[in-house]
């Protein structure tokens, strides 16, 4: 380029749009970089046009190495996007939902687009409700799922459905959940089993993390743990299997302790190997991380070299208890035994399965080269909700429980268990599905358990009891959520680096300004009217 070309681009702000015309040709060898995609070519500039040149100064600095805010990259969206990183999962995204609808199509599901405006449903806490001007003081609700809907084209006679379905619940944000929206790969299939659905399933999982992750992936079919034994031995119904440490249960072998916390109380153990000679601060870490997840402390022993137990705990067990913790835990020289109790089952197995983790965090267990999966199953129908003390649905009312009706007859609530699973990877949950139940007595049986009448039901879901009157196959489905899963092939810890414009943790979209409040006359239009209560009273 000449001289006063030169002074010219010099002159045009950074991250302007403008066209350049020019012949392309070779470098010369002493301004040849490899490490830059045109680094063997440049442009001999004949004529450059501004485009959209910038005029305001960045919030950041695009492409470069210096960490930015959260909250300024999401505010900026449309600037985050110009960095290679973004794009290229953004690509990732395209071409996984690409994949993901061949092969459904290829095994026959039919791709069937449901409502987004529908009505809110019976326990719908986390629906987002939209109010409508034509039929005012009445509110659609987005769909938290197409539940309902996939379950009347079974009745419909549409035998494989599938799409990518959005779904919207008002919940509470953690970096593996987004508020707001997300999507998932929905599929329902007639006259099927479960193991019908797994086999689907696991073959289109399998698949898509082989062709798009360099991961070593656990070939199907995919380990099946019941929910029971998750609990029991990794302490959480999404257990990463990369982690070898298994919780086992002392409660037997302690039931004549004599030391107080252990009284009365379900006692768990994690025994790891060859840690015995770690630093007390080493130990004071996990001390810490127990009282933060709210335990009281976390005791725990170290075989030693003379059969003896170096350790807070050792001075509250016979010799008996010594002799029977070594032998029925397989304990070794410089092993360490870390002790969990708690009057409550589920409190102590869900403190033992925290623990596990962060044991497993801790001791660099985890191969981040591989993808573990598997799937739970045999969730219990019903769990007792601590508030009330009434039962609740465990996981999805519509489930059908092994025995069908019989259950529910001969049965007590807490030892029902239904044709529900979720598909499992590293510890995160990528699935959720059952064999839903499609005999109407048995339903509305599932629903007077947790408090409902039959006229109830029938009125609350009146669209499926209606429906299921004019004969209706069995039928299960589930749904894999694809940021869930996107996230895991491209090893992102958080879900919004996989979306083009996701909300903020808190839900607010903090570039086009949501939720934001609305102007006297939108709301007359729709016939609502806000009382606010004084902020000193909230």
């Amino acid at each position: 380029a000449e001289h006063k070309d030169i002074d010219k681009i010099s002159h045009i702000p950074i991250q302007s749009v403008v066209t350049v015309y020019g012949t392309v040709r070779e470098r010369s060898e002493d301004t040849i970089n490899l490490k830059l995609k045109t680094g063997k070519v440049e442009i001999y500039i004949e004529e450059i046009k501004i485009l959209g040149k910038r005029t305001k100064a960045l919030p950041f600095e695009i492409c470069g190495d210096t960490p930015v805010r959260e909250d300024l990259r999401l505010k900026y969206r449309y600037l985050d996007l110009r960095s290679e990183k973004l794009r290229e999962n953004l690509k990732l995204r395209a071409k996984v939902l690409q994949f993901l609808r061949e092969q459904m199509i290829e095994k026959d599901f039919l791709e069937v687009q449901t409502p987004i405006l529908t009505a809110s449903s019976p326990e719908g806490a986390r629906d987002y409700l939209v109010p409508s001007r034509l039929h005012k003081g009445k509110f659609y609700a987005l769909p938290q799922a197409p539940q309902q809907f996939k379950q009347l084209l079974m009745v419909g006679g549409i035998d494989k459905y599938f799409q990518i379905a959005p779904c919207f619940r008002d919940e509470d944000a953690r970096a593996d959940r987004v508020p707001g929206e997300f999507y998932q790969l929905d599929m329902e299939m007639a006259y099927s089993t479960q193991e019908d659905v797994f086999n689907v399933m696991e073959n289109v999982m399998y698949e898509t993390f082989k062709k798009f992750s360099k991961k070593q992936i656990s070939r199907y079919p995919f380990k099946k743990i019941t929910y029971k034994e998750a609990m029991l031995k990794y302490g959480s119904d999404k257990p990463d299997l990369r982690n070898p440490l298994i919780i086992k249960d002392a409660t037997k072998t302690l039931e004549n302790t004599s030391f107080g916390p252990f009284k009365k109380s379900n006692i768990k153990v994690i025994v790891v190997d060859d840690i015995g000679t770690y630093s007390n601060s080493w130990f004071n870490e996990i001390v810490d991380y127990a009282s933060s997840i709210g335990m009281p402390g976390i005791g725990y022993i170290t075989l030693m070299e003379d059969g003896t137990f170096k350790g807070p705990i050792d001075k509250f067990l016979s010799e008996e208890e010594r002799v029977n913790l070594i032998k029925e835990f397989n304990m070794k020289t410089n092993s360490v035994m870390f002790f969990i109790a708690n009057k409550r089952l589920k409190v102590a197995q869900e403190f033992a399965g925290l623990i596990r983790n962060e044991l497993g965090r801790k001791l660099d267990l985890l191969d981040p080269n591989k993808l573990e999966l598997c799937i739970i199953n045999d969730f219990p129908m019903f769990e007792i909700d601590e508030q009330t003390k009434k039962y609740k649905f465990c996981h999805n009312p519509f489930s059908y429980p092994h025995n069908g009706i019989k259950d529910y007859e001969e049965k007590n609530p807490e030892e029902i268990l239904a044709y529900q699973f979720d598909f499992v990877c590293n510890g995160n949950e990528m699935a959720s599905g059952a064999i839903r139940n499609h005999d109407l007595d048995s339903l509305a049986k599932g629903f007077e358990i947790v408090g409902y009448t039959r006229d109830e039901v029938e009125s609350r879901f009146k669209s499926i009891f209606t429906a299921f009157k004019y004969g209706c196959p069995p039928h299960g489905g589930m749904a894999p959520g694809i940021d869930r899963l996107i996230m895991l092939i491209q090893d992102e810890p958080n879900l919004r680096e996989v979306q083009a414009f996701p909300t903020s943790a808190s839900g607010a979209d903090l570039m086009m300004g949501s939720p934001s409040t609305l102007t006297s006359e939108q709301l007359n239009e729709l016939g609502i009217k806000f009382e606010m209560e004084d902020e000193d009273n909230e």
